[in-house]
């Protein structure tokens, strides 16, 4: 494991005696349990940079009430096939990550989620933004509560790789982004780093084109599990588009075999070996933790999601995960030992600013001024912005679909940018799964 580079400067501490007061409110949220009533674990997933603050939080937690809170952390596949086979059984955790949505809504339908919804005070879910917690909510209940900061996808780029191929700006359009494939290819250089062995990197392209392509509505249709949602034409356009990437050579020949867990896409970004990168915000404070030099150096640059000529999707929308999330199963044997500590450590000032000094941005409703005291406060103002002011936050497929048609998709999504199915043949898999 990488070691956490902090930022901790002084300005975090003007940001937090503000955000101290933000929270102020959270710390009536229910809970009255101490904690004491028996071990306590905690799964999530690995992280260079998020795990160390979270394991901090949980030794402090247990110091002051005399806990026994552990964590376990695990790779992304391999996390979404262990709650699986997990959850309900005795082998299950007292506080699990999730993505809220669709999967969410699947495990609370099984029965293995608490509902937090009585522990919570509404002062507690009023500082939260609206779209965040909607996200940990179903059917009017609150399952889950956010435990990272807001994670909208973003393009990331490397300056001078830019510079060395005469590009004066990101790319407004998707016409100037061809474009400048076509410019960093000429230099020797991947244009567009991708983990194509983890197909749900390439899932925020189909998510972001679709979107920009046709609409919100476009997938709305897909999430309702209308008949023939799948047979748009806006879907086809924005497959062939991904299509038409592929064959720029927009992904360099070997992206099957770069693997983002094990942080290549980060090192292709940041040792000029790639020029840009399609990723969720969580990308800055991993690349904070995987190459702090470049990051400090002002080398990395980001901007939203180029908008398409002739599609209908608001340019302000935004696609991603609103946060994730942490919950209580319910058969835990120490329910109350786990609400008490999330309810005593996700909103503590600490932990919020240890956040702000990795680049997350809390999902914490009127703090853009805060924001710009703060820590990181280009990057974070930037994210704040795009959730606060986005017309509409898509969340990630994969995350709100059921999880059998989000197995499908992402395995016909990597077929797709591997060529060995084209956008027609996904069009008919996905309606004929239906």
């Amino acid at each position: 494991m990488k070691r956490l580079v902090s930022l901790r400067a002084t300005a975090a501490v003007a940001t937090v005696t503000v955000l101290a007061l933000t929270a102020s409110a959270c710390g009536g949220i229910g809970g009255g349990a101490s904690g004491s009533g028996g071990p306590v674990t905690v799964w999530t997933l690995s992280n260079d940079a998020l795990n160390p603050l979270q394991q901090q939080s949980i030794t402090a937690y247990n110091a002051r009430q005399k806990a026994k809170v552990t964590l376990k952390t695990f790779d992304n596949d391999p996390y979404k096939e262990k709650l699986k086979t997990s959850l309900g059984s005795s082998d299950s955790p007292d506080i699990f990550l999730n993505w809220g949505g669709g999967n969410l809504s699947e495990y609370v339908k099984a029965g293995h989620v608490a509902d937090l919804s009585g522990r919570l005070s509404t002062d507690f879910k009023n500082e939260f933004l609206p779209s965040v917690l909607a996200g940990g909510t179903v059917d009017g209940k609150v399952y889950a509560v956010p435990m990272e900061g807001v994670q909208p996808v973003a393009l990331f780029y490397n300056k001078d790789v830019f510079e060395k191929a005469g590009i004066d700006a990101p790319p407004a359009t998707w016409k100037a982004l061809l474009d400048d494939v076509d410019k960093i290819k000429a230099e020797g250089i991947t244009p567009i780093a991708l983990a194509g062995s983890q197909s749900w990197t390439e899932l925020m392209w189909l998510e972001y084109l679709l979107d920009r392509v046709g609409g919100p509505q476009a997938f709305q249709g897909i999430e309702a599990g209308k008949a023939g949602a799948w047979d748009n034409a806006a879907v086809k356009t924005s497959l062939g588009m991904i299509s038409d990437l592929v064959d720029r050579g927009a992904f360099g020949k070997k992206f099957d075999n770069v693997n983002q867990d094990a942080g290549g896409t980060n090192a292709l970004l940041s040792q000029g070996k790639a020029g840009m990168l399609l990723m969720g915000s969580w990308e800055y404070a991993d690349m904070l933790a995987a190459a702090p030099k470049f990051v400090n150096a002002g080398k990395l640059g980001f901007t939203t999601f180029p908008t398409v000529a002739g599609g209908v999707g608001d340019p302000a929308n935004v696609v991603g995960n609103p946060s994730n999330y942490f919950s209580v199963t319910e058969t835990s044997d120490n329910k109350s030992g786990a609400v008490d500590f999330l309810t005593k450590t996700l909103d503590r000032p600490s932990y919020i600013a240890d956040l702000l000094s990795i680049g997350h941005v809390p999902a914490i409703a009127g703090i853009k001024g805060q924001l710009m005291g703060g820590v990181n406060p280009e990057y974070t103002g930037f994210i704040y912005d795009m959730v606060a002011n986005a017309p509409t936050f898509t969340q990630s497929w994969d995350q709100a679909l059921d999880p059998d048609t989000s197995v499908l998709m992402l395995a016909n999504l990597q077929k797709l940018f591997n060529k060995q199915m084209t956008p027609d043949e996904f069009v008919h898999s996905m309606d004929s799964a239906r």
